[in-house]
Order: structure tokens, then sequence, then C-alpha cells
């Protein structure tokens, strides 16, 4: 790790982004990037989504929504995608985005924030808890719901 940092997500990182590689096993775990990436245009007054540069190289890609209106507590501030290419797993990228997903959480005047995931062998539930998650409930669908509770 040599010169990480953050920027946003454009026409410029999006194809790197898109082929970010994963470790074996861990694609039934992560939807495609696609599907983050139009969170932008949906919601795009709401949506937070940046790619973490090593250099010049792209190593990783973050999504988030903060919503303070939203209906669902764990929607309001909430990670929706973290991905690290998989040559770059282990090295503190994915703590680094985190790291600064909850400083812009904080910025918002959230004091949490929330990740949703399956859980299973090979799944992000590890990875989550090193970097501070802790378990609080479960979705309707089986999905575990887990915060990082900071000061604001």
């Amino acid at each position: 790790m040599t010169d990480l940092r953050l920027v946003e997500l454009s026409a410029a990182t999006i194809v790197a982004v898109n082929n970010l590689s994963l470790k074996p096993g861990q694609e039934q775990f992560l939807a495609p990037v696609s599907y983050g990436i139009a969170a932008t245009v949906i919601n795009p007054q709401t949506s937070w989504q940046r790619v973490v540069l090593d250099g010049d190289e792209v190593v990783g890609f973050v999504s988030a929504n903060f919503d303070p209106e939203a209906q669902e507590d764990h929607f309001r501030s909430v990670l929706w995608r973290i991905n690290v290419d998989a040559d770059d797993q282990g090295r503190g990228v994915g703590r680094f985005a985190v790291e600064n997903l909850v400083a812009e959480a904080r910025r918002r005047d959230f004091d949490h924030l929330n990740v949703i995931y399956e859980a299973g062998e090979n799944g992000p539930e590890a990875f989550f808890e090193r970097v501070g998650f802790s378990p609080v409930g479960e979705t309707q669908y089986g999905e575990v719901i887990a915060e990082v509770r900071f000061t604001k």
C-alpha cells in the first residue's frame, strides 16, 4: 500500500471498476458492479460512490447511501457495496475505504453506518467484523444487518 486515495466514480475509472477481480467463491456474495453504479442515476442526491486508487491503479470501489428520510433506519446510512480487487485484498484497501466512509457519515451528522450482507463461507462477514461492524438484526430475506457506531 503506497498511495491510497479516494476519487469519485467517473468515466475514466468505471471500466477499471467493472473489471475488478474476485477471489474464487466471492462472486456469489456480490451483485454485478453495474447494480451499484445504477444507484447514482436513481438517487444522485443521496448516493456516495468512490473508487480507491493506489497511485494511479484502481484497486477498489465503495458505494453507500445517505438518506436521513429513509423509512428503515438501516437504510439511512448504509454501505451498499465494497469491492477490492482479488490481488489487493489483505493490504488494507477495504479498511481504508470503510474508514473514509465512516468519516463521510460523520460529516453528514450520522452516528452509525450499516451494512447488509449474506453470511456464508468466503463471504464478507469476517471483513466487516474486523473493521468494526457488529450484527444487529436480519432482513426479511435472512441477510445480516450490521452496524458500526461512532460519535458525531
